[in-house]
């Protein structure tokens, strides 16, 4: 083959296509964007857009903050630029609610945090856009990021252990319970406080837990969850989270408040003193 040839084969080699979710954007210069893409086919990747910040540009659009868009990358040498972009789902509803970007962002910062460059994970992809669309058009965040949350750690290879003592590898029965993240799972009645930073956690909170474990997320949101058990649903949760990925994270702080304030505004004002009927 011909030079000519050969320079055209390391071209065609180097562009390359994938479905990827936006999952973080900074500006670069005076109209480029650096873009961390969670892509289903490459993994992770940080990537220029250039020019993208531009009022006429092709791209503008197609890379929205936590878009999924199928995008055609030039491979660089240090960062790969994005040379084409098409946008296949905006799931537009996260940007109706601040508390919905808000549980979006702490999801992407979750997957950031969690996965290493250039390392395929399609099954946490798909987990990434499935809930990011229950998100967008969701009341209550609670089940939808705790799904997220129990799957990542799953597929991470960290389930917690919810039926066994990890401590004495006893089956645990209704009593005196709590999560030891340093076990990895609930200790039974007998070894309560014999671990440190140990989550006192109620029956009711291990059996959601176990449905979120069987994926069954679905039976959570549809049940009336005191702020107890959420409360302790959350903290069993985060605790395994920080155990293996490092933590926490201020996003889901900040998530948390917006969502807090968006209940707030949502309840009926107090009706003024002295005003008549």
């Amino acid at each position: 083959m011909s030079q000519d040839g050969n320079a055209f084969e390391h071209r065609r080699i180097r562009l390359v296509r994938a479905e990827a979710v936006v999952l973080r954007r900074r500006d670069l210069g005076e109209a480029d964007r650096i873009l961390t893409l969670f892509t289903r086919e490459l993994g992770k990747l940080r990537v220029v857009a250039k020019g993208v910040r531009r009022p006429l540009s092709r791209l503008g659009g197609h890379l929205d903050l936590f878009a999924r868009t199928q995008v055609l990358l030039a491979r660089g040498r240090e960062l790969d630029v994005v040379t084409q972009a098409q946008l296949l789902e905006s799931f537009i509803g996260l940007r109706h609610e601040p508390w919905r970007a808000g549980w979006a962002g702490y999801l992407a910062d979750l997957t950031d945090r969690a996965t290493a460059d250039a390392d395929p994970q399609p099954a946490l992809y798909d987990l990434l856009v499935d809930c990011l669309r229950a998100l967008a058009d969701c009341t209550d965040s609670f089940a939808i990021v705790r799904r997220f949350e129990m799957r990542l750690l799953v597929l991470l290879g960290y389930q917690p252990e919810l039926s066994i003592c990890p401590r004495c590898s006893r089956r645990l029965i209704p009593g005196s319970l709590a999560y030891a993240p340093e076990q990895g799972g609930v200790l039974c009645a007998e070894c309560v406080g014999s671990t440190a930073n140990e989550i006192p956690v109620s029956v009711g909170a291990v059996k959601a837990l176990r449905l979120l474990l069987a994926d069954q997320w679905r039976e959570v949101a549809n049940r009336t969850l005191s702020q107890s058990l959420r409360t302790q649903i959350e903290a069993v949760l985060r605790a395994a989270l920080e155990a293996h990925i490092g933590g926490p994270l201020p996003s889901a702080t900040v998530a948390t408040i917006l969502e807090q304030r968006g209940e707030n505004d949502e309840r009926p004002a107090a009706p003024l003193s002295g005003a008549g009927g």
